[in-house]
């Protein structure tokens, strides 16, 4: 997802709905997403069950406004973990960003490929290759943290349940004027995007997120507006579910749960999020 589309999606989410692009239509399954409204932070928790799923589909678990992580299948099938922070700079080509203005790599974990991305805007990306399974919940934590004047280091924190433990995948810098964590959401992309894809139906929950302040304790991610990409496909839909919320498109789903643009409460949180999280930068 742009940077441009994440800020359309942010406007879209207050204005109403935007104009429709006929181009995706019968291309793609439509791009879903939740909107999380709480204060900027230095964490951001959140785990994801992926219920159903296809070739070339994104489950992004933990969105901000400089980066994304989550879980992908890719378009043969292989399973990857995904955390990518983008560049200060406009544009589309990673190399012609000047080297001042490019995502830093701070740390590199054990089996992650890290490299540089563009044509959705540029940036850094990691990725680790993983044989996440179907109806099986998955973790996520990005912390932040101010590195030097005018950067911020963001870490991405994947939990391998098989080994029960915490693995740090990766910590990229990048420009932001001091800002942390804040725009938080979450979506579900097709982009394999071959007229065949929109036959089939993606689905995942979102649930028991949090985000820890600047100051103060962490605080549950309770409500989520609904929003979508500009494609006028109409099989999309989003609700309540399992202490969080889920989002679904493509194929079969209809919206019979909640409209667009509406926001969603969850059940009650639980008290705190959970006791093992690696911890906050300070």
């Amino acid at each position: 997802m742009r940077p441009l589309l994440l800020a359309a999606l942010t406007a879209t989410a207050v204005a109403g709905a935007a104009p429709a692009d006929e181009k995706l239509f019968g291309i793609a399954c439509r791009s879903v997403h939740l909107g999380y409204p709480a204060p900027e932070g230095t964490a951001f928790y959140n785990e994801a069950k992926v219920e159903t799923s296809a070739e070339g589909s994104y489950f992004m678990v933990c969105g901000w406004s400089k980066g994304y992580f989550g879980i992908q299948e890719l378009g043969n099938g292989k399973k990857v973990v995904l955390f990518s922070v983008w560049d200060p700079a406009a544009g589309e080509d990673p190399r012609k960003v000047p080297e001042e203005k490019r995502v830093k790599l701070l740390h590199q974990g054990e089996g992650v490929r890290v490299g540089r991305f563009g044509n959705e805007g540029t940036g850094g990306q990691s990725f680790l290759d993983y044989d996440w399974k179907v109806g099986e919940t998955y973790r996520f934590l990005v912390t932040a943290k101010a590195d030097g004047a005018d950067r911020t280091a963001y870490a991405g924190h994947f939990y391998l349940p098989e080994k029960k433990e915490w693995r740090h995948l990766v910590t990229f810098s990048t420009q932001t004027k001091g800002e942390l964590l804040r725009g938080y959401y979450s979506f579900v992309e097709d982009f394999r995007r071959n007229k065949v894809s929109t036959t089939k139906a993606r689905r995942a929950v979102f649930a028991n997120g949090w985000v820890k302040p600047k100051a103060g304790d962490w605080e549950p991610l309770a409500k989520a507006r609904f929003t979508a990409d500009a494609n006028p496909a109409t099989n999309i839909d989003a609700g309540r579910s399992a202490g969080g919320f889920f989002l679904a498109t493509g194929g079969a789903t209809e919206n019979k749960t909640t409209k667009l643009r509406d926001v969603v409460s969850r059940t009650a949180p639980t008290a705190a999020p959970p006791a093992d999280l690696p911890a906050p930068p300070r």
